[in-house]
């Protein structure tokens, strides 16, 4: 899971890399900004998570508090910049929804550490992660950030 969060925010780069200036130049839409921050969020919080775990004995718990709490902070301020018709509210809720869960998870292997069920929910926590940040790089390079007629003028 650490290889492939790893590669994927590299092919995160390389959406944006297709219409930089509409994700972020002064032009760029509050919409493409907050899905390709949202991506680079899931992306960044399963690759260490997945990183401490290939740690041995490694307090997986801890990691995964701190990295649901910066996600959740990340997402708060992405999506205040967005107006309200732009929301992905459904990608937004499951975000959240993933945070919050792996919080949960990891204050329960804090207090015992030995949980593998929790091991386990912390890792399709991570699954649930990658896929939500496939669908919003995906949403980036359909253009989907875009106002109708701004993808004409971004390609000029």
């Amino acid at each position: 899971m650490a290889a492939a969060a790893g590669v994927l925010i590299g092919l995160l780069f390389v959406a944006v890399s297709l219409r930089p200036e509409t994700v972020f130049g002064e032009t760029a839409s509050p919409g493409g900004r907050s899905r390709a921050g949202a991506a680079f969020t899931s992306l960044v919080n399963t690759f260490f998570v997945a990183l401490v775990a290939l740690i041995p004995r490694a307090n997986l718990g801890q990691v995964a508090i701190i990295m649901a709490v910066l996600s959740l902070i990340g997402i708060a301020r992405l999506h205040r910049q967005v107006p309200r018709q732009e929301v992905q509210a459904v990608l937004l809720v499951l975000g959240v929804g993933t945070y919050v869960y792996q919080l949960v998870a990891g204050v329960l292997l804090v207090i015992t550490p030995k949980d593998r069920g929790q091991v386990f929910a912390i890792a399709y926590v991570g699954i649930a992660s990658l896929a939500v940040a496939l669908s919003r790089a995906w949403s980036l390079v359909q253009g989907k950030h875009l106002r109708p007629g701004a993808s004409a003028a971004a390609e000029k």
